[in-house]
């Protein structure tokens, strides 16, 4: 299979992935304030009720138009922003306890049934991992944005540093605020988060916060799906996903690729339905995204290793650092790549088993069963668009 076919379905399963984490995610907290309201229990099965309706909502947005699209982001950036400071502000502020700093810093809790603390401690790089990824929605959004060559590297670096930055200081704010360790891990609400908003601020102003953590979560899942619809629209343009014409297609009122729009949700929906009977499947969906998406973008950076001195360097590049930050990147991923299918729970059942080596091994089976029987024999590469090709605005399947 061509390199470039590779980076494909490992950006395609990586993509898939985050949409279904992001909003899977979203729909355990909605869950977890609809428990406070209406006394909807926080069960797997009210769960993924909660986690489609989400998905179909993006899916509808995200057809609207790009402009609407384009607000939501907007009104995103401010959400996320105005949203960490509130709620480390809140929890810094009205708590009358707080742990103490030994306890944030030092404290280790090993729950998984494994006796080797290193072992344990790496399965927890998932979290970190998990944060830092998604950058590259700033690519795929590039046909879309002026100076594409200067503007995509940028919004990948920012958001990077931003991430960062609020996420590490609202991590700290979180703990700090711990009340009651093990009754927040085994909250009723199904969201250990949730339970520390009660513990610490009391209902109202934990109901407050946590409309506010499912605003971002909205956001960050809406955007997923934007950016995961426009990689699934270039692939298929350039031929590299089996049914291309089909997810490629622009609907002429909207400019927007609405199949490609629908493929992104459905493919989220099935990859989180085996939440209903599986313990661990959120970590699982979680750690199919790091890994597939941090395949993609390892891949070229490999290539680019490789051809030393003879690649053709951008407007933006790392200079002198783009060959060992290179190394370091292909040798990080490599680890995290094996790492994060291994188990996360002992003793190893069929309810608690990480299925994510399953789902990375269907989804490359079917692109070499693929390859091997049709995409050999016509598949040459992405398709290079020149002044007479339609632009994706002119294109109305």
């Amino acid at each position: 299979m061509p390199r470039y076919g590779l980076t494909t379905w490992c950006n395609f399963m990586g993509q898939v992935a985050v949409t279904a984490s992001v909003d899977y995610g979203a729909a355990t907290f909605t869950n977890a304030l609809f428990d406070l309201w209406f006394g909807f229990s926080a069960t797997a099965p009210h769960t993924i009720i909660i986690f489609a309706v989400i998905l179909v909502l993006h899916g509808l947005l995200n057809s609207f138009g790009v402009q609407l699209v384009a607000l939501f982001n907007t009104v995103s950036v401010w959400w996320h922003l105005l949203g960490v400071a509130i709620i480390v502000g809140v929890l810094a502020i009205v708590p009358q306890h707080h742990t103490s700093v030994s306890f944030v810093f030092g404290h280790f809790v090993n729950q998984t049934g494994f006796h080797s603390s290193f072992y344990v401690s790496l399965l927890g790089l998932l979290l970190a991992q998990y944060t830092l990824t998604g950058y590259d929605a700033s690519a795929h959004m590039t046909e879309e944005t002026r100076d594409a060559a200067r503007s995509g590297p940028r919004g990948i670096v920012n958001s990077i540093l931003v991430s960062l930055v609020a996420g590490w200081i609202l991590l700290i704010g979180l703990t700090f605020a711990i009340q009651d360790y093990s009754g927040e891990v085994n909250s009723a609400t199904g969201e250990p988060p949730a339970q520390i908003f009660l513990d610490a601020i009391g209902r109202n102003g934990a109901e407050f916060l946590l409309i506010i953590v499912i605003g971002a979560q909205f956001f960050c899942g809406m955007a997923s799906v934007t950016a995961n619809s426009r990689m699934i629209y270039a692939f298929s343009r350039d031929g590299a996903l089996p049914g291309s014409r089909l997810w490629h297609r622009i609907a002429p009122r909207t400019q927007t690729p609405n199949n490609a729009i629908w493929l992104a949700t459905c493919g989220a929906f099935l990859l989180g339905l085996p939440a209903l009977w599986n313990t661990t499947a959120f970590a699982a969906v979680t750690s199919v995204s790091v890994i597939g998406l941090y395949l993609a973008y390892v891949i070229p950076v490999y290539l680019r290793l490789r051809q030393g001195e003879e690649f053709r360097r951008g407007p933006w590049h790392l200079g002198r650092w783009s060959r060992p930050i290179g190394i370091v990147a292909v040798g990080w991923t490599a680890l995290i790549t094996v790492l994060f299918m291994l188990p996360t729970l002992d003793p190893i059942t069929a309810k608690n088993f990480n299925y994510t080596s399953v789902a990375i091994a269907v989804v490359l089976g079917f692109a070499a069963l693929w390859w091997f029987s049709s995409a050999r024999r016509w598949f040459t590469g992405p398709r290079i668009q020149d002044m007479t090709d339609p632009t994706p605005s002119e294109e109305n399947g």
